[in-house]
């Protein structure tokens, strides 16, 4: 009797032992299947383009930002008293953007629009292609806030942006959420660089471009042709386009 209680304990144990063996293997291939998805459908997180870690670029940027900084200073109170003149409102315009890998970040532009203008944005027809907006005769524009964007004198505070690491005087132009939202995984690659101050398509003629898909192509073209030199030639291509108010609106 004894002999076969022994047996059936055994067998239990054997049996048990080759059903837990099964579960645990039938989870693990579970987990792997689930892990390979999410690989496959989540942004590229583990790639970092050669820009991101180079020392010359950051250089570049603290250099160049820092004499930006400097020219705030100097025309930061007329530009303030020209915005609080022209219309109500804060002197500065804080956005919520999107920067390297996605990580979001608080973008600093003087303020061209009216006070609340974010609320008035679905009135307003977009006349670009893609996940991106973009409107040449946008109504909250203010007077003043088009002066300071033909001249590009709007994005000086951004300088703030670059001495932080928060973007690059060159690169990707920073999107929203709202814009990153509908990305598709192929164009989450325009995050594997800092965003810019100024990139391709700035200095390719920015107010022809409505597309989403040519701008993202220019962004690539930027990717896969970078080099330090060739960001100091989009900076002076940069200051030459600003020069003669070219593309800006």
């Amino acid at each position: 009797m004894t002999n076969l209680h022994l047996r059936d304990e055994v067998k239990n144990s054997v049996v048990e032992g080759i059903l837990n063996e099964g579960k645990k293997a039938t989870e693990e291939v579970t987990s792997a299947k689930t892990k390979v998805d999410a690989e496959q459908l989540s942004p590229r997180l583990d790639s970092y383009h050669p820009s991101v870690n180079s020392i010359s670029k950051r250089l570049i940027d603290i250099g160049i930002s820092l004499i930006g900084l400097l020219i705030l200073v100097i025309i930061f109170l007329p530009i303030a008293i020209a915005i609080k003149l022209d219309s109500s409102g804060p002197i500065l315009y804080r956005q919520e953007r999107c920067g390297l890998k996605g990580k979001r970040f608080k973008m600093y532009k003087f303020r061209t629009m009216v006070n609340g203008a974010e609320q008035l944005k679905k009135l307003v027809k977009n006349e670009a292609e893609g996940p991106i907006f973009k409107s040449k005769s946008d109504p909250r524009i203010t007077r003043v806030g088009r002066f300071l964007r033909r001249s590009s004198l709007d994005e000086f505070p951004q300088f703030w942006n670059v001495l932080l690491g928060e973007m690059s005087l060159v690169g990707t132009r920073p999107p929203t959420p709202d814009e990153v939202s509908h990305y598709s995984e192929e164009h989450w690659r325009r995050l594997d660089v800092k965003p810019g101050l100024t990139g391709e398509w700035q200095v390719s003629g920015r107010s022809h471009i409505s597309n989403f898909e040519d701008i993202f192509s220019l962004d690539m073209k930027y990717q896969h042709q970078w080099t330090p030199a060739r960001d100091l030639m989009i900076i002076a291509k940069t200051v030459l386009v600003v020069l003669r108010g070219v593309g800006s609106y």
